[in-house]
């Protein structure tokens, strides 16, 4: 987004933290905190707040404060025209808020609704916070210029405050089709042998995701004999190692975890994969009020995808045959998904070129990006 709105004729400054498992590109030491440099046409600022998702739950509120405190000073300060804050966490619109002090134009991108998915999940109980989040939602939603919300629950939810939908826009994540090419390289974990069925889960082993259904499939496919499936989670997350150890315990060699890897040598794990899994925690605010980037990365590398909830992700997997839909909280419809997958090579190829079909006509990068800068000039 960043490089096409240079492209388009803009400058564009990127403020950001340190994720641990990421590369901002700049190698220079932190002066006071932070560093600045020049990455791909598009001016860094990385604050030195190391963040990671295996942190605990008051180390990332902290980060999250700090960070929202170190960028309202520059929005206070730099000069720009206008801010972008894109959520989580909610504390990130809080810059974009105070920026209007200075007559400039704000448009705030919500990934998730807050604070109704961590109240649905009971990650946040105490009805202080929860009414202090929800206030701040109210007053980013009303302060800013125009809105993206990344599915068609988070558009719904952002009118349902109160905001004009003219106001609003749905932007969801794209597909990447220059990383995720096809016939790319592919490579597999040792573990696995080039006949076996490799389902990949790619991204966060957390609360949100709800992992041990994958873990529950494994177990159903062990106890039929299956040998020729293969799960394999790739990332890193503050549950991982319960779920290792669950693996472990009840000796599912079914399943094979792999740590975290950059984009691009996640794209040749990809490109070997026969079916991708977009697994979540079966809680209701989820079911269209979710964008999960990992769906479209899977989309870009024609891979097919079996989803374990409804909404408009599993609508989608319908309307375009590209996958498989099943229930929550139904292990063996889950292995029986896969057991159809592995059955039907010819099938699954099928499958996997209509979703890159999809990638290339409804969520190619490139074109959302276009009316990602288009939206932002219209404000």
């Amino acid at each position: 987004m960043g490089r096409r709105l240079v492209e388009r004729g803009h400058q564009v400054t990127i403020v950001c933290g340190s994720y641990r498992a990421s590369d901002t590109g700049l190698r220079g030491p932190f002066v006071r905190g932070q560093r600045r440099g020049t990455v791909d046409s598009l001016e860094v600022v990385e604050i030195d707040l190391p963040y990671s998702n295996d942190d605990s739950y008051l180390r990332r509120c902290r980060i999250f404060l700090q960070f929202a405190l170190r960028s309202i000073r520059l929005a206070l300060t730099e000069n720009h025209d206008l801010v972008f804050a894109t959520t989580t966490p909610l504390t990130a619109g809080i810059p974009g808020i105070l920026a209007r002090i200075r007559g400039k134009r704000f448009v705030f991108e919500v990934r998730d609704l807050w604070p109704e998915l961590p109240r649905a999940m009971g990650v946040i109980t105490n009805p202080i916070v929860l009414g202090m989040m929800s206030a701040l939602e109210w007053l980013s939603y009303r302060s800013a210029h125009r809105l993206i919300g990344l599915s068609p629950g988070i558009v719904n939810g952002i009118a349902r405050r109160g905001v004009a939908r003219d106001r609003i826009t749905m932007i969801p994540n794209s597909c990447d089709l220059d990383i995720f090419k096809t016939g790319l390289a592919g490579w597999r974990p040792d573990q696995l042998l080039a006949a076996d069925l490799m389902a990949v889960f790619t991204g966060t082993h957390g609360v949100a995701n709800g992992l041990d259904a994958v873990l529950d499939a494994a177990a159903v496919l062990k106890r039929r004999g299956n040998e020729a499936v293969k799960l394999v989670l790739i990332g890193d997350g503050a549950l991982k190692g319960k779920l290792m150890q669950r693996a472990h315990n009840e000796q599912l060699d079914n399943v094979v975890f792999h740590n975290a890897v950059d984009k691009e040598r996640l794209a040749g794990l990809v490109a070997a994969a026969n079916v991708g899994l977009q697994v979540l925690a079966d809680v209701p605010e989820f079911y269209y009020g979710t964008s999960p980037n990992k769906f479209f990365d899977y989309l870009a590398a024609g891979l097919p995808v079996l989803t374990n909830y409804p909404g408009w992700v599993a609508d989608l997997i319908r309307e375009y045959e590209i996958g498989f839909a099943v229930p929550p909280n139904d292990p063996d419809r889950f292995a029986e998904a896969l057991e159809r997958a592995a059955s039907d090579r010819a099938a699954l190829i099928a499958m996997g070129k209509r979703a890159r079909s999809v990638a290339e006509t409804r969520f190619n990068s490139r074109d959302l990006a276009d009316r990602f800068v288009d939206w932002l000039e219209q404000a």
